[in-house]
């Protein structure tokens, strides 16, 4: 009787004092209903990933003092050396760079490619194409900023299969004498399809490796950590990068992106990163060694808010009928849930309801810009504690045709939740969904 009465006590109040539709109310206690099983699998990850952090920190003996910072050039901060270790256990790596000045997912991917690809070497994607973001890195487009096709440095796309597989026929007749380095987008990006799974990256790994064991596998993790209870680099790959404003900072890293991997190829990079000579050796932490280090705490608990979020999201619209991916049901590899509204009205209108539901500037009125690295308009709305960061709840789309918005993030299950009931209730009030 106690729960029936906090459930009507939490329905009441998101009717009366957040205009709540009890049609939209109902249909998320279904939804909810229909995978509650699943949400008990995702609780397990979530558990083995808190201990195996838990367990980082113990083992590095994490005390005040590395809350603390230097002035400078950085020479021996102790809390940067810790942190850097503490991910290179979580990931099981020999080394990592984890540092603010690495300003976001891009640049940390960025650092990895132009600290390890030289003239002459082939770069290859096999999950299609990359980012948007990073097509002036490599040079797909845009002339004349330091891509690496300036720098000498091929590139190849092997396209996934129609199901949304890695292509192995077309990768091998890819791989060619200069080939260097292959790179895994773990993460859909603004595609429709799911996140490659640590299985699948196992499989990738076994595969070019067999082909020839000096190329090196790179995994863009971005979306992707504390998905399951291995990592890439648990399976093989050489190096990983991604932003701690997505799960890595649980919300509390300020800014700033991760490395880690094999400790040769970590060199390396650090010299892109700061210069050769100088490397991983300088470089402040600004006094966010704190937050960088409590946000990777919690981000297990986190990252489980935001990917019982999604899956609400999914099956949510699952029964209204819309395309989703992943389905529901579907074992994830990220925190990114895309569903196909089919116009620009809806994305807009899926969108102003996340941004209403934000803590931080819920006023806020979302439209299409005409954002830096994107050749399409593309809406964003994000009212989060930290700008631009997407373990928070947030939406985008670039605005062209199937109409397709990606939902993410949320720092309690509750508040991804709300996210998902903001944004059916926008779509309701604009008679662009029949309940």
């Amino acid at each position: 009787m106690m729960n029936n009465n906090l459930q009507n006590n939490t329905r009441q109040l998101l009717r009366e004092q957040f205009n709540i539709s009890g049609k939209v109310l109902s249909l998320i206690e279904e939804s909810e209903q229909k995978i509650s099983t699943l949400f008990t699998q995702m609780d397990d990850i979530m558990a083995f990933n808190q201990y195996k952090v838990l367990d980082a920190f113990q083992k590095n003996t994490i005390r005040d003092m590395h809350f603390s910072w230097n002035t400078g050039y950085g020479y021996d901060d102790p809390g940067r050396d810790a942190i850097e270790r503490v991910y290179a256990d979580i990931f099981h790596t020999e080394a990592a760079l984890v540092r603010p000045i690495i300003v976001n997912g891009t640049h940390a991917l960025t650092l990895t490619l132009m600290g390890i690809l030289r003239p002459g070497d082939e770069l290859v994607y096999c999950t299609g194409a990359p980012y948007d973001t990073l097509e002036e890195v490599i040079g797909i487009r845009g002339e004349g900023k330091g891509s690496l096709k300036e720098y000498g440095v091929s590139y190849r796309q092997v396209e996934l299969t129609a199901n949304g597989k890695i292509d192995y026929d077309a990768l091998k007749a890819a791989i060619s004498p200069a080939t260097r380095m292959i790179t895994l987008q773990r993460a859909t990006g603004y595609g429709w399809r799911k996140a490659i799974s640590i299985e699948e990256i196992e499989e990738w790994m076994s595969f070019v490796k067999g082909i020839n064991p000096n190329i090196i596998c790179m995994v863009d993790n971005c979306y992707g950590e504390f998905l399951h209870v291995k990592e890439p680099t648990d399976v093989g790959a050489d190096v990983i990068a991604g932003s701690l404003i997505k799960n890595p900072g649980g919300g509390l890293a300020l800014t700033g992106g991760y490395i880690a991997g094999k400790a040769d190829l970590i060199e390396k990079i650090s010299y892109r990163m700061t210069s050769p000579g100088i490397g991983g050796e300088c470089g402040l932490t600004f006094g966010q060694t704190r937050t960088m280090l409590q946000g990777l705490f919690i981000a297990p608990k986190t990252v489980n808010g935001a990917v019982k979020g999604a899956a609400l999201c999914a099956k949510a619209f699952e029964l209204l009928g819309y395309d989703v991916c992943p389905k529901a049901e579907d074992v994830r590899s990220d925190i990114i849930q895309a569903v196909k509204l089919g116009s620009a009205e809806s994305v807009i209108a899926f969108c102003k309801g996340i941004q209403a539901a934000a803590p931080v500037d819920s006023h806020v009125t979302p439209e299409p810009w005409a954002m830096p690295g994107y050749d399409d308009p593309v809406i964003m709305a994000a009212g989060a504690f930290v700008q631009g960061s997407s373990i928070e709840l947030s939406a985008d789309a670039p605005v062209r045709k199937p109409y397709i918005v990606y939902f993410q993030g949320g720092l309690t299950y509750e508040h991804s939740k709300f996210g998902v009931i903001k944004a059916l209730q926008e779509l309701y009030d604009q008679k662009l969904i029949t309940l």
